[in-house]
């Protein structure tokens, strides 16, 4: 029945949605704290799946050990992009910022092609696949089981947030940079603390991602979808990262089922377009005004 088809896409939709959030989550954290967009989330993202495949395939190590120790090593290489290439660019433009991201999105494409080839790529199965169903709507186990892996981070993060210590530094710091500085807060470890725990969320939800799909080279390029996610729902918002990224998931996946799949990135953009005109800081972004 149509109604049965329509309810499963819908319900797969939702569930890659949760891991788009989980990506979106990443680069909010780090546009937060350091006003940095960071084009290189995808790739980041990437290479902690390639990490995965190497310590689960080419070390066969079991697949929970190679799971954090992949996260581990995505967020790891995080906080040295931060430490080695960002924080040196302190009061550079922009824009500049945003070249050297793009910069570093590339010679992670570039790594990871010397280092395993272009050749597409299947991760070792590491995710139950029993059935899983919900009433009469079947729903991928790859997908269900991701979901709630990528869920369990995102509750860890908001709890962490708002009641650790280092939460309330982060918060402060997004908040007001020269306030936090002021009230002792060390700022650049805030800043360093923002691109390992965005890479981290980044990392898992790669993996996550690459189980159900597949990896090669260029599978930095989900990080487009996790931009208009992030642009839709509003750059300095969680909330809208959330939101966005579920909405973005089940929409991709809608046009996709019902009109192709070479209709999934317009639709996106299509919506991103309309947002723009109607609000261009985003459903739930900050409006800032600048006196000049």
């Amino acid at each position: 029945m149509d109604w049965l088809f329509f309810g499963e896409i819908s319900l797969a939709g939702l569930a890659m949605g949760g891991l788009y959030a989980l990506i979106a989550l990443g680069f909010v954290i780090i546009y937060k704290a350091t006003r940095v967009i960071n084009f290189a989330i995808g790739e980041i993202m990437m290479f902690a799946a390639y990490l995965f495949l190497a310590f689960a395939g080419g070390m066969e190590l079991s697949a929970w050990i190679a799971l954090p120790l992949a996260v581990i090593g995505g967020s790891l290489l995080g906080g040295v992009i931060e430490k080695t290439m960002i924080r040196p660019m302190l009061g550079e433009s922009p824009i500049s910022v945003v070249m050297v991201t793009i910069g570093i999105a590339s010679i992670l494409v570039g790594l990871v092609e010397f280092i395993w080839t272009a050749n597409p790529q299947l991760l070792p199965s590491f995710l139950p696949r029993e059935p899983v169903f919900i009433g009469p709507l079947y729903l991928a186990p790859k997908i269900a089981y991701g979901f709630l892996i990528g869920a369990a981070l995102l509750i860890i993060y908001l709890l962490y947030f708002r009641f650790s210590r280092g939460g309330v530094a982060l918060r402060a710091t997004a908040s007001d940079q020269a306030a936090a500085y002021s009230m002792g807060i060390n700022v650049r470890r805030v800043f360093n603390m923002a691109w390992v725990f965005g890479s981290l969320a980044a990392s898992l939800a790669g993996v996550l991602v690459a189980a159900t799909g597949g990896l090669s080279p260029q599978f930095g390029i989900i990080g487009l979808s996790v931009l208009v996610v992030v642009i839709v729902g509003g750059l300095d918002s969680i909330l809208g990262a959330l939101i966005a990224g579920v909405f973005i998931g089940w929409l991709e996946t809608v046009a996709g089922a019902y009109l192709g799949g070479e209709y999934r990135m317009p639709a996106t953009f299509l919506v991103l377009a309309v947002i723009l005109v109607i609000r261009p800081y985003g459903l739930f972004g900050t409006h800032e005004i600048e006196r000049v």
